[in-house]
């Protein structure tokens, strides 16, 4: 049995239950500019991934470029439905206090948007100064240096750490790094189950998976 010495956790949708929130937001305001998305071709092209990435594929859409205040319009609009309507993923406080190993947070999103919703959910504790941002390194997965610089600094040896992904752009950033991987699959949509060490598709589940090991 391998025993993982530390736990990485992406944050949106494996922390907290962002991604339809933010992704509904980005499709509301690129809709006004025409770009005639919905929450499905969202969550399957920009589920995540860099923020500036899903712009580029609304403007080649469009054919042209969105406004330079799209970017803040979408963060300000964001962190406004966050505040009031963000949830911690179903169980996950359960399996932070169940770990009996260090665990982090590395995530794609800015740090001041990672503290934050860790702070709306209450999550924020179990993290204070274990929290590792792409955008301090401006490097984005399916690039590995933020889980390759999480497990440094926490620490550990690639091989004594697991991530846990819900995206396949986080999935993937895992694997280019050489490490192990846990795909979260809440819709059971087995999309990851090919590139993952193990899928599960409830928090409840995770605790037992990595025991089983």
């Amino acid at each position: 049995m391998k025993n993982y010495k530390c736990i990485i956790f992406d944050c949106d949708g494996v922390l907290v239950d962002s991604e339809v929130l933010g992704n509904q937001v980005f499709v509301d305001l690129a809709n006004g500019y025409g770009a005639g998305i919905d929450i499905d071709y969202a969550m399957q092209n920009f589920k995540g991934g860099h923020l500036e990435d899903s712009i580029q594929q609304v403007e080649n859409i469009l054919g042209k470029p969105l406004p330079e205040s799209f970017i803040a319009d979408y963060r300000k609009r964001s962190y406004e439905v966050f505040k009031t309507e963000l949830l911690p993923i179903s169980g996950i406080k359960n399996v932070l206090d169940s770990l009996e190993v260090p665990f982090c947070t590395a995530s794609s999103g800015p740090m001041e948007k990672i503290n934050e919703n860790l702070k709306t959910t209450g999550l924020y504790p179990y993290f204070e100064g274990n929290v590792f941002s792409c955008y301090d390194i401006e490097k984005w997965k399916p690039d590995p240096t933020i889980y390759l610089l999480a497990a440094k600094t926490m620490g550990y040896e690639i091989k004594d750490c697991l991530v846990i992904e819900d995206s396949m752009a986080g999935v993937m950033a895992a694997r280019n790094g050489g490490f192990d991987v846990y795909g979260y699959d809440s819709l059971g949509g087995n999309s990851l189950t090919e590139y993952c060490n193990k899928v599960f598709n409830n928090m409840d589940e995770l605790i037992p998976k990595i025991k089983q090991q």
